[in-house]
């Protein structure tokens, strides 16, 4: 019977995630204009800052972070915006699964959207910053393992300002503080390998950053969801 249960549970997931996703290739456009954000914003330092190499070498973890964590939240107001703006949402509120299970559904499907091509687009970016193929692959490593975390975080922030005049400005102001951990380790993880030490304690750290984001975020989502509802 428990198997029976979770086959439906991980079934209500995929679904979600490929509704969330074939919502997300008829709005191409915001995942166009996030990439391009994070392009630009990463191409630009190097210019601003000059062709030194080592300098261009520490500047690279955060730089590359903060433009992904920024990238990343551009599209959080749409997480839960759309459907509740078509009462969809209020349809999978009334639904008997558990809407926990639909948030996280949600939020994979937000990463799988904006911060898995972040990842994969990180390490071409990281030419620019002249990074060894080691730190380039701990980059994307960390950009993997990291933004599960950025998507969990951000639903909560987006449930709560869901239906707020202004909202936008809110949720950065929510977000932003319960970013730093995974920002820090992130980019730590990076800085790590630079300089020559393990990234090994970093990763650890924003695996386990990730599995909360990810499998713990969409429960209290989940209630804030319900309290906007009504």
């Amino acid at each position: 019977m428990n198997c029976g249960w979770v086959s439906r549970m991980l079934k209500l997931i995929r679904a979600i995630i490929a509704r969330d996703l074939r919502l997300a290739m008829r709005r191409r456009t915001d995942i166009v204009s996030a990439l391009f954000f994070f392009i630009i914003v990463v191409s630009l330092f190097p210019l601003g800052v000059g062709p030194e190499p080592e300098l261009l070498r520490k500047l690279a973890p955060g730089v590359l972070w903060v433009a992904a964590l920024l990238a990343t939240m551009l599209s959080l107001p749409r997480l839960f915006a759309d459907d509740h703006r078509d009462g969809t949402l209020e349809q999978l509120a009334l639904a008997p699964q558990p809407l926990g299970l639909i948030v996280l559904g949600k939020v994979l499907a937000h990463w799988l959207v904006s911060g898995l091509p972040l990842a994969l687009l990180a390490p071409v970016l990281g030419l620019q910053f002249d990074l060894a193929s080691d730190a380039l692959w701990v980059l994307t490593l960390s950009l993997l393992i990291g933004t599960p975390a950025l998507s969990g975080i951000g639903a909560i922030g987006a449930a709560l300002t869901l239906g707020v005049r202004g909202g936008g400005v809110l949720l950065s102001l929510l977000v932003l503080p319960l970013y730093i951990p995974v920002l820090i380790f992130g980019a730590g993880a990076v800085d790590a390998t630079v300089t020559g030490l393990g990234a090994q304690a970093h990763m650890s750290l924003l695996g386990a950053l990730a599995l909360a984001g990810v499998f713990f975020a969409p429960w209290p989502t989940a209630a804030a969801l319900r309290i906007a509802l009504e």
